[in-house]
């Protein structure tokens, strides 16, 4: 039986000369190349939902693989199909990135520029490697299984301008919708989103930190069931063991998460930590919620700079969400589109605190009234971003009224 061979090469040249390699090697089925992380653990997951017999022997991952660094990859990928040999190409040969790279998952190393015969040598191995695990666990092999979900963060220009609450009830939508969705809160030393929802818990992302295996079993004992379905991971009730949860434990988890929800919402605060800025650098759209006065779009714009220096994200791949919108507002959202040089999304959210004071206070924003135009607006908005399965005038629950107040807006300029 051939060795399959999945390369996951983000640079073109490389690509080419990889693949030639594989393509001569004896018994080899070079698939199709992946260009990024996120590809790569989609695929293997699609594969992995028909059979464990599907996933390729071998995965070949170049150093200059993103967004997720390749080590970081090499981790995931070991954790997550552990009868998936990975195999990393690199420049760097030396004992101690060796020993790094068998550290975090890797069956074997290549260094670049590649030689046949060591690439040929090293791909036997590993592939005699994973035929052997295979024959031995059989069909009892923990994989997550769902493909990759979306990853949705909301961070706010400062703190106050209703970040939080638009994380709760975009994850609302979402499962309200059908879809299966997780919500976290990633605010490590000042999250709300127990206090919203007036639950007690546990367990918080924290425990997750140290733990270097996380399996499903495992990330299911550390998530609390909302009576609404949703899996909520929380901010720790101590601040200070924020500071346990890094920015490479936040990757980790994000994966898990995206692995076996279908949409993930990540609640990041106002404050930029590691944890937090990882989690917006996987994030698949990552929002940005301003209210339209002149401290909070500065805020915003202090926000984007920052994301761009520390090559987190660019504006253009940043959405932000004008809340408490109305039209007497001097400062509209294209205003802000201008001023942020970011996306703006097409729903804002109008200034009506009314409406929630009394689910705020009492800690049950899930049950905020359908009839409520903040709720509206917000169900309207993650139907704009896709994270609802209903069609887009066919909310459920947000009522009929969600889609028309952004018409009305749209059409009020």
């Amino acid at each position: 039986m051939p060795t399959r061979i999945l390369p996951a090469v983000g640079d073109p040249d490389a690509v080419r000369s990889l693949t030639t390699l594989l393509s001569q090697l004896p018994d080899a089925e070079p698939v199709a190349p992946v260009v990024d992380s996120t590809q790569l653990v989609d695929t293997l997951s699609r594969l992995a939902a028909e059979s464990v017999d599907e996933l390729p022997e071998v995965v070949v991952v170049h150093e200059r693989i993103g967004p997720v660094p390749a080590l970081e990859l090499i981790r995931d990928v070991a954790l997550r199909f552990p009868a998936v040999g990975v195999i990393l190409v690199t420049s760097d040969a030396s004992p101690g990135l060796f020993q790094a790279a068998m550290d975090y998952g890797a069956r074997g190393l290549v260094a670049l520029p590649l030689n046949y015969e060591e690439l040929a040598s090293r791909v036997q191995a590993v592939a005699q490697w994973s035929t052997g695990v295979r024959r031995h666990l059989g069909g009892a092999v923990d994989v997550f299984t769902g493909v990759g979900g979306t990853v949705i963060t909301v961070s706010g220009a400062k703190g106050g301008v209703g970040a939080t609450l638009t994380a709760i009830q975009l994850a609302l939508a979402a499962q309200a919708s059908g879809r299966s969705a997780a919500l976290v809160d990633m605010d490590l030393q000042a999250g709300d989103i127990a206090s919203y929802l007036d639950i007690q818990f546990r367990r918080s992302v924290v425990d997750l930190a140290t733990i270097t295996d996380i399996s499903p079993r495992v990330l299911a004992d550390a998530v609390f069931r909302h009576d609404t379905g949703l899996a909520l991971l929380l901010a720790p009730g101590e601040g200070e063991r924020g500071e346990e949860v890094t920015d490479r434990a936040a990757r980790q988890i994000v994966g898990a998460l995206r692995s076996r929800y279908e949409v993930v919402v990540i609640d990041c605060g106002a404050q930029v930590s590691g944890a937090s800025a990882a989690a917006v650098e996987m994030a698949d759209r990552a929002l940005l919620v301003t209210t339209p006065d002149v401290v909070s779009v500065r805020g915003a714009k202090r926000t984007v700079r920052m994301w761009d220096r520390l090559q987190i994200r660019k504006a253009e791949e940043t959405t932000v969400v004008v809340n408490r919108h109305s039209r007497g507002t001097e400062i509209q959202p294209s205003l802000i589109q201008k001023i942020t040089g970011t996306a703006v999304a097409a729903t804002a959210v109008p200034a009506n605190f009314k409406e929630l004071h009394a689910a705020v206070d009492a800690g049950r924003v899930h049950e905020l009234d359908g009839r409520s135009t903040v709720k509206q607006a917000l169900w309207a908005l993650a139907a704009e971003l896709g994270l609802v399965n209903a069609p887009e005038g066919d909310v459920r629950r947000g009522g009929r009224g969600a889609v028309g107040f952004r018409r009305r807006r749209d059409g009020g300029g």
